[in-house]
């Protein structure tokens, strides 16, 4: 058995964390009760060989209680202008994938949300519980690139734009593995 070394308070870390940019990325999965999605900014990379990526949930939000047990997961990066598609997905108690949010049905069924800068589809590799939250790391089986534009970052409490030169991609086609 390992002994947690003691850690600073969850205040104390988010008053650090809070100058950090990170991207803002939507995960949605398909679930037996229809599709389920939640704004994150916990996305990562992981590898490139192979590919992997992941993300981490609270075991207390919604979200995770609907999707815990699916096996695919969608992810989609948010470019700036879609600031409010990442504030509907961050809120509680709506349709996430009501109008106005537009939406399509991507590979293996997951739903994936139009106009973004990228989407990655993937399968579930790993699962570990740490802390209060169960980080997800997804081998990437599926991704298509957006139109080029800003990123759309978490700094400071807000949602920004994030300028940013993508020199040399390939705009709107799907590189599959």
């Amino acid at each position: 058995m390992t002994t947690a070394a003691p850690t600073v308070g969850a205040r104390q870390l988010r008053t650090a964390l809070r100058g950090h940019a990170a991207g803002v990325a939507v995960l949605t999965a398909a679930t037996p009760a229809g599709p389920a999605g939640v704004t994150i900014t916990s996305f990562t990379s992981v590898s490139a060989e192979p590919a992997l990526v992941s993300f981490a949930l609270a075991e207390t939000s919604s979200t995770w209680a609907r999707i815990k047990d699916c096996h695919r997961f969608g992810i989609q990066l948010l470019g700036a202008a879609q600031r409010e598609v990442a504030e509907r997905f961050a809120a509680a108690g709506v349709d996430r994938f009501a109008p106005p949010t537009r939406w399509h049905t991507g590979p293996h069924g997951v739903p994936l949300l139009d106009d973004c800068a990228a989407w990655l589809v993937g399968t579930r590799h790993h699962q570990l519980e740490l802390g209060d939250h169960q980080l997800i790391v997804c081998a990437v089986e599926h991704v298509r690139i957006g139109a080029a534009g800003d990123s759309l970052v978490h700094l400071h409490g807000g949602l920004h734009a994030a300028p940013g030169v993508r020199a040399g991609r390939e705009d709107s086609r799907s590189v599959e593995g």
